[in-house]
């Protein structure tokens, strides 16, 4: 029996969670209210109603809410407190690995540039990877420590702000198109992200492309996740969040994605546009196949996916299950703390009672997210930890047998 008190218990990751979309609403409401930040509430309540709904139409809604949360992050104290609060409550509920990623350019401002940004984050998270280290569990060698790293998050397109901040940068950027000015902006975002990591030694782990996918190819990014790929930058790609098989497969043949974001439509022949492929069932298939052969995790978001696809109505709907069925590497994740109002472990009790996750399925879910992790350390350090949370994680299940076995 899977119950509450065991999935928190085990040792978790999560691999897709974006600070700003993690703050904590209390946390929002006091940034805002002393860096005169307007929200449409100013209680945990009105937000809730007004901004971040238990569902939304469509992923465009679900992400009016960052608006708000980035506005609050524009100094460093902000980010800090942000990165700290949400490695903190991770820790809580029992996870040990964290990715925290963001778009560092959404917070570039007059008083902090790149540096500062990615600074001020990895000063929260370190902060919080030291306390825990400290702890008897962990110097008693009871548990694994925590640890954490940054992914980068390029955007597919901007605002009408966020691209003025990039013509002030290189005037040359004012004669090319949206698009074009977001791929360039990218290439920017790798530079600094390679620079960042190796000159000033803070754990940049991996390169992500976010944003609206329909419309914003993510083709138009491929020299940014070519120069990531070139200085050993590994790479996840949100794709198949909100378009079709091809968005997948770009990200994996044009991006040399490591891990994919969402992949929610992988299985969705119907939403194939490119007329050159003559059978979208096979073409599926085949992807899949490459997808399971490569070991090319992915990273799955159920309650974010039920949020802004309606249309999926129940967790026994979610494409997660046709994953398994086809022995994909899959890793459960939050996407976003607050605008979901989720947790690792709310994720974890979703897919054991809504498609019946055995143990064994479960171990694997969650054992894949630490082998498929961009640990940041090298390959030696990144066994023996994940050899650690194995036997950490069997530890946990034989006390829970232990005590189920004396209950009966």
């Amino acid at each position: 029996m899977i119950t509450d008190d065991f999935i928190r218990a085990l040792p978790k990751t999560d691999l897709h969670v974006h600070l700003d979309g993690s703050l904590r609403v209390e946390t929002l409401i006091d940034l805002a209210r002393s860096r005169h930040v307007a929200l449409p509430s100013e209680t945990p309540e009105g937000l809730c109603e007004k901004v971040f709904k238990p569902s939304y139409s469509s992923l465009e809604e679900y992400l009016q809410g960052f608006s708000y949360t980035t506005a609050v992050l524009q100094d460093p104290e902000a980010l800090e407190q942000a990165a700290y609060e949400l490695a903190l409550d991770n820790i809580a509920e029992g996870v040990r690995y964290l990715e925290v990623r963001f778009a560092p350019q959404l917070h570039v401002n007059a008083n902090q540039d790149m540096d500062v940004v990615l600074a001020a984050v990895w000063k929260g998270l370190e902060r919080a990877e030291r306390e825990h280290a400290a702890s008897d569990a962990v110097l008693l060698d009871e548990e694994p420590p925590f640890r954490a790293g940054i992914i980068v998050c390029a955007m597919r397109m901007f605002t009408r702000d966020f691209s003025a901040y990039y013509r002030n940068l290189a005037g040359s950027l004012t004669e090319l198109a949206p698009r074009q000015m977001a791929g360039v902006a990218s290439v920017q975002l790798a530079r600094s992200a390679v620079r960042i990591r190796d000159r000033l030694g803070t754990p940049i782990v991996g390169f992500d492309l976010a944003g609206q996918e329909d419309g914003f190819p993510a083709v138009d990014h491929a020299d940014a996740f070519r120069y990531a790929h070139a200085h050993f930058l590994k790479k996840t790609v949100h794709a198949g969040e909100a378009y079709g098989p091809e968005s997948i497969f770009q990200a994996i043949t044009a991006l040399y994605a490591d891990r994919i974001g969402h992949g929610y439509h992988l299985f969705a022949p119907d939403l194939i546009t490119n007329p050159a492929v003559p059978d979208p069932v096979d073409y599926v298939n085949d992807l899949a196949q490459y997808i399971a052969d490569r070991r090319i995790t992915i990273e799955v978001c159920i309650t974010s996916n039920l949020q802004t696809n309606p249309h999926i109505g129940t967790v026994a709907n979610h494409a997660l299950q046709k994953m398994l069925d086809a022995k994909l590497s899959v890793t459960l994740c939050t996407d976003n703390r607050l605008v979901s109002h989720t947790s690792v472990s709310r994720e974890i009790r979703l897919a054991v009672d809504g498609l019946g996750i055995s143990e064994d399925e479960l171990r694997n879910i969650i054992i894949y997210g630490f082998k498929r992790s961009f640990f940041p350390g090298d390959y030696r350090e990144k066994r023996a930890y994940v050899r650690k949370v194995i036997d950490y994680y069997a530890r946990v299940v034989a006390s829970q047998t232990a005590l189920q076995d004396r209950e009966e």
